[in-house]
């Protein structure tokens, strides 16, 4: 094993192995407090600053009744505002990403705005009677950036600074040379799964799972995989490959033609990483290619998979035949987990389920699970209170000494 430059958490001696209740997988009022204390107060990644290179790219990013964009300003600056016009609140960029050349024009009434977000002027401005054009630019939000990833946050939460909070993987992302990535232009492989987000985050909070479920990563790195939990809601998975020859086709071939990154640190040689930030985001790199995923809720039933894919410059055809086959195991790995996350939420409507007994190798769950206790105290009730007293239960749970 192989030494990793920041301290882990080891799961202590004796330790509650049960988990959240499955009536938190289905409240629609749990789901409002989880909108309201969870995702608008921490952050969420949007993209990477290679992916608005120019004067006028942006990065949209929605989730749960906030609509995002990122866009660069003539003057080189990336700052993040809410997609929605000052006049009557439509989005001034439709779609996933794009370009305005030198203004942002409204579609709607053709409000027009500087791409630093302050208003140019209104359409037929005589219209308005008096208005100061400085009250009625976009309205900002939070954005902080951490080796090139792109990180908002709608609303102030309990997490630090993102440097401060991620600062465990500086010396990583410093070694994988991550401000030096560019996108990778793929087909969008977002997926919709009928269930809860935290199904999609229990199976992913743990690698007890791997040797059975997933067949392709047990040939790659199984043997040697490890998750490691740090302070903050934290984590870091990694699994070492090319110890014994691949037995299936695509785990084979990728171990011959992944290049050997001596420039890494030792521990990220020839090793699959995997770093985790609460509640939904993970950044995955391997030798030859970086992405991260995140989990967008929908409804309490209903959460979209997502995330973006990037390579380093001046990438050899070693290294693009690399990438193929590293996105070859990791889809097949995904479409393994969507079906294990469906059968898990599915269970938790059944009269049979009796909650979690949850292994050591299973402990990110829980630190996942008590993360979310401590913002919402009432998941501590086995019993389902009834929705309409939820939001209070909550209030009084956190008033207590």
């Amino acid at each position: 094993m192989k030494d990793l430059p920041f301290d882990t958490i080891s799961p202590p001696n004796q330790w509650d192995r049960s988990g959240l209740p499955g009536w938190s997988y289905h409240s629609k009022a749990l789901f409002a407090l989880e909108r309201e204390k969870v995702f608008l107060t921490h952050w969420q990644v949007v993209g990477h600053e290679s992916d608005i290179p120019d004067p006028g790219d942006w990065l949209s990013y929605d989730i749960l009744g906030e609509r995002a964009m990122v866009m660069r300003g003539a003057d080189g600056v990336a700052r993040a505002f809410h997609n929605l016009c000052r006049h009557r609140g439509a989005r001034v960029v439709d779609g996933s990403e794009g370009s305005c050349k030198g203004s942002i024009v409204c579609p709607f009434h053709g409000w027009v705005y500087n791409l630093d977000g302050t208003l140019r002027g209104a359409a037929q401005p005589r219209s308005f009677g008096e208005m100061d054009r400085a009250d009625f630019g976009l309205k900002p939000i939070e954005m902080q950036s951490f080796h090139g990833f792109l990180f908002i946050r709608f609303a102030p939460g309990p997490q630090a600074d993102i440097a401060t909070l991620m600062a465990p993987f500086d010396s990583d992302f410093a070694s994988y040379r991550m401000r030096d990535i560019v996108p990778v232009r793929v087909p969008d492989w977002s997926t919709e799964l009928p269930v809860n987000w935290k199904s999609v985050r229990d199976v992913d909070n743990e690698g007890y799972h791997v040797p059975l479920a997933h067949p392709g990563l047990q040939d790659l790195y199984g043997r040697t995989y490890r998750d490691h939990y740090l302070a903050d809601g934290l984590s870091m998975s990694i699994g070492w490959y090319g110890d014994v020859p691949g037995k299936l086709w695509s785990v084979r071939n990728y171990a011959k033609v992944s290049p050997d990154r001596s420039d890494l640190a030792p521990h990220l040689r020839k090793a699959w990483t995997y770093y985790g930030l609460f509640p939904n985001i993970v950044f995955s790199m391997t030798p030859e290619g970086v992405q991260f995923y995140h989990d967008i809720p929908i409804t309490e039933g209903l959460t979209r998979l997502t995330g973006r894919v990037y390579r380093w410059p001046n990438e050899t055809r070693q290294q693009r035949l690399a990438r193929y086959l590293a996105y070859r195991i990791d889809r097949a790995t995904s479409v393994e987990d969507q079906q294990l996350s469906i059968w898990s939420n599915e269970s938790m409507k059944s009269s049979a389920f009796e909650g979690f007994h949850l292994s050591d190798l299973e402990y990110g769950v829980r630190r996942h699970h008590d993360g979310l206790r401590q913002i919402l105290p009432v998941l501590n009730l086995a019993e389902a209170p009834k929705d309409d007293q939820i939001a209070r239960l909550n209030a009084e749970m956190t008033c207590q000494p």
